[in-house]
């Protein structure tokens, strides 16, 4: 058997990725902050899929183009291990985000003279009041509130990546069956993970069916299964599916009219977030679809100004998601302390989604590695000598040395 899993060439980074996983992670922010009437109005609110569904399929269209490649390249063992330490690095974010509003939590409580119990709010008292088995089921993954579900989904997904890579060996349509499979197991099989010690609630975000959705992705961006063409009856198919869920998704709407109120009980199973119901599935589908007809010929837009903020914050995605998280909190407390009228809750959300772009700014400023700049580092050279492989170390881009030193 081959040592290198058999991938088509994967498609370049594409800034429609990025720019739409801004938008999600803009979205997110707005969607988390408790009692913000504005969350109301975003477009989670007027269909089958939100931004979770962006989110994890452009997480596994990433994961395609970075762990594919890794896996190609290196073996199956290498990216195994490269996978592994991904892995461990967003379990210790997930526990470092627990901890982070845990701590906000009680300082609110302590803090702030309002009505609000802030450990109540995110339904944390079994923590605090159990905190021994709390915390062997946070370490565990068996405890997992409901505000702290994403990132344990992203694992979950993640952690399936080593066996479809082994079956990908075999051949690619093993591995989308096994995707398929694990979906099919939770709807039929109720397979689920628990999430809670004193009850029987599962994870929120099933991983073993949020996978499919990430593994579309995944499967997309390495090559292995190919877009649909852009056809006239293919977008107004994908236009009138996405129009005719509107009324069956705004709340608002189906709840006064006891037929559609009826209609949207019935499709509920079908519609569900935990499970990724198959129509929300076909759901995100569509849009994507659309959006990628909207962009055909404009792709231009992506490097204009208006779009720049969004691609840089999409392109850190992880750090974006944590600070918005932590932010929702403080802009929730804030507006707890402000009120909530009209000016000031969007004055609060306008600085947090300014903040997570601000966030985006300087973690790439900080990924860039601006104190290993060549001006830098042949003045420090010439004020102070230094050992050649000091140098090396620590003041050369690796890709410069050869150039220097021959």
């Amino acid at each position: 058997m081959s040592s290198s899993v058999p991938l088509s060439k994967p498609n370049p980074r594409d800034l429609r990725l990025d720019f739409f996983r801004g938008i999600a992670l803009f979205l997110i922010f707005v969607a988390h902050l408790p009692g913000n009437w504005l969350a109301q109005y975003r477009p989670g609110a007027f269909g089958f899929s939100d931004s979770a569904d962006i989110f994890v399929f452009v997480s596994g269209y990433a994961a395609a183009l970075a762990y594919g490649r890794i896996f190609s390249r290196a073996g199956f063992l290498a990216g195994t291990a490269r996978l592994a330490k991904r892995c461990a690095e967003l379990f210790a974010c997930h526990l470092g985000l627990f901890f982070s509003v845990a701590v906000l939590l009680v300082g609110g409580n302590h803090l702030l003279n309002t009505a609000v119990n802030y450990v109540h709010l995110l339904n944390l008292g079994y923590f605090f009041d159990h905190p021994q088995e709390a915390l062997l089921g946070l370490f565990t993954l068996t405890y997992v509130p409901n505000y702290f579900d994403i990132l344990p989904m992203y694992i979950g997904a993640l952690a399936i990546l080593p066996l479809v890579m082994l079956l990908a060996r075999l051949h690619r349509a093993l591995a989308g069956a096994l995707c398929i499979a694990l979906y099919l197991a939770v709807q039929f099989l109720g397979l689920e993970l628990p999430a809670e010690i004193a009850s029987d609630r599962p994870w929120f975000f099933n991983p073993f069916a949020w996978q499919l959705l990430f593994y579309t992705g995944f499967f997309l961006g390495s090559g292995w299964i190919k877009p649909p063409p852009i056809r006239r009856w293919m977008t107004l198919s994908c236009a009138a599916y996405v129009a005719l869920s509107i009324p069956f998704s705004h709340y608002p709407t189906y709840s006064s009219t006891v037929w559609l109120d009826t209609a949207q009980s019935l499709l509920y199973p079908l519609v569900a977030k935990t499970d990724l119901g198959v129509l929300r599935y076909v759901h995100f589908l569509c849009l994507g679809y659309l959006m990628v007809a909207l962009f055909k010929g404009r792709e231009h837009f992506l490097h204009g100004t208006l779009a720049t903020p969004l691609i840089k914050t999409g392109q850190q995605a992880l750090p974006v998601f944590l600070t918005g998280m932590v932010l929702s909190i403080v802009a929730g407390m804030a507006l707890d302390v402000w009120g909530r009228s009209i000016p000031g809750t969007v004055m609060v959300n306008t600085a947090g989604i300014a903040s997570l772009i601000l966030t985006g700014y300087i973690v790439q400023w900080f990924k860039s590695q601006p104190w290993r700049g060549k001006v830098g580092a042949l003045s420090v050279l010439e004020k102070e000598p230094i050992e050649k492989e000091q140098f090396d170390v620590e003041y050369l881009p690796l890709r410069k040395r050869e150039l220097v030193y021959g």
